[in-house]
């Protein structure tokens, strides 16, 4: 049998510290643990130590919940579907370091971990290998997707004014760099003394490799490239070669920025303020005032947009306010006959929504024609859609609609239906 796998040097939960120690595991399943020990090998040689660490534990509950509860399953190649059941219902029940249910997330986490197991162990030829898929999309827990927690404008406007003034130029240079950049606070204790640089005109402060292996170059304003030379001079040389470090010399831990936030919000009078807040305001000042999402999603280092376009969520109320004002605008000229307000009529918006109006099988779409659609003529395209003689009249009507606003696409699809059903043109 291999060597039993190494407890994760990174703490563990307060309920789980001593629960299922691989020794005792190994004496009831030893194939198994055999198994699960070979892998978190193979992980620790291209994973991060925390997501090895991780891992370590999910197994280490899987394999000590399962042997306990069946002595007869002693292996992976032993494990089938009604384990999996009886897992889920075992981290259903599980205690929250408050005395609650653990988390939706913490259950979808340590459902994918296994999953993730399982497959790896059939794609990697391991001969001790479930004979089958156990776990199912249908099994994770369906999560909550609420919008990211930021600061609106009057809030960051008192939590500004109250750091401007903060007398710690330590505290304050640290939570304006998290601020005004939107950095982690893993990144934020990583930067090198020298971070600072200049590319061409522009002064960028360079990020180091973190969360997701890679680092990027964030451009600064003026006033914070000074405030950082000003807090250097202030400091004096760096004892690790870091921008911020604790007076002993090592790096902040996550806990103590925290705390200086903390503090910031406290003294703002503005309540509770944690440095990732800090990192969704800025994307959602950026993107309300028009910036893209792929010149966020590079600013902020996001490797997918699907972690942006969260953000795109805030905007949408910024799009539909506009959206609604103009027209809204244009609905009240119809119905008085006075002209529109200059701040509309501006964009010429009776004309353009009168030519977009399209006409539909039971009323009209009156979408503008700046706004995007993903919709359409979705059914008429659909391989389901059927149509006959019944609808002839409509059809003709909605053909000729289309060609009086010069629709192609639509005069197009329309003309193919008149004639699969009677050859007219």
């Amino acid at each position: 049998m291999s060597a039993l796998p190494k407890t994760s040097g990174s703490p563990s939960p307060w309920w789980s510290q001593l629960e299922f120690p691989w020794a005792e595991t190994a004496r009831r399943a030893p194939v198994m643990v055999a198994t699960m020990a070979r892998y978190l090998e193979q992980l620790g040689v291209s994973a991060r130590q925390t997501t090895v660490g991780a891992t370590e534990l999910g197994l280490r509950h899987f394999a000590g919940q399962v042997s306990e509860a069946d002595p007869t399953c002693t292996s992976m190649a032993a494990v089938d579907r009604r384990h999996i059941e009886a897992h889920k219902l075992w981290l259903a029940a599980r205690p929250g370091k408050a005395g609650k249910p653990l988390a939706t997330v913490t259950i979808r986490h340590r459902l994918g971990l296994l999953r993730t197991f399982f497959e790896r162990l059939r794609d990697w030829d391991y001969e001790d290998a479930p004979s089958r898929t156990l776990i199912f999309p249908g099994d994770f827990p369906q999560a909550d997707e609420p919008l990211p927690k930021f600061l609106d404008d009057p809030t960051m406007e008192k939590f500004a004014a109250a750091l401007a003034s903060d007398p710690d130029p330590r505290r304050r240079v640290m939570v304006e760099v998290l601020a005004q950049t939107g950095i982690r606070v893993g990144e934020l204790s990583g930067l090198d003394d020298k971070a600072v640089t200049k590319l061409g005109d522009t002064f960028t402060l360079r990020i180091p490799v973190g969360k997701l292996h890679n680092d990027r170059y964030v451009p600064i304003g003026p006033e914070l490239v000074q405030l950082i030379a000003d807090y250097r001079t202030f400091r004096g040389p760096s004892r690790s070669g870091r921008l911020v470090e604790r007076d002993d010399g090592q790096p902040f831990d996550r806990r103590t920025i925290h705390r200086y936030v903390e503090r910031v919000a406290k003294r703002a009078g503005v309540g509770h303020v944690h440095p990732h807040q800090l990192r969704h305001t800025l994307a959602t000042r950026l993107i309300n005032r028009g910036m893209s999402l792929e010149a966020i999603a590079a600013l902020l280092g996001h490797r997918s947009m699907r972690m942006t376009l969260t953000y795109a969520r805030i905007s949408n109320r910024t799009v539909a306010e506009e959206y609604f004002r103009v027209t809204q605008a244009v609905e009240a000229s119809y119905e008085s006959g006075e002209p529109l307000p200059a701040s509309v009529e501006g964009t010429n918006m009776r004309r353009i929504a009168a030519e977009h109006r399209r006409l539909l099988g039971n009323g009209h779409c009156t979408r503008p024609v700046g706004v995007d659609c993903s919709f359409e003529s979705v059914c008429e395209r659909c391989g389901f859609f059927e149509t006959g003689p019944q609808f002839l009249t409509i059809l003709r009507r909605q053909r000729d609609d289309a060609a009086d606003h010069r629709q192609e696409d639509r005069v197009q699809l329309l003309t193919g239906f008149i004639k699969e059903i009677d050859g007219d043109d």
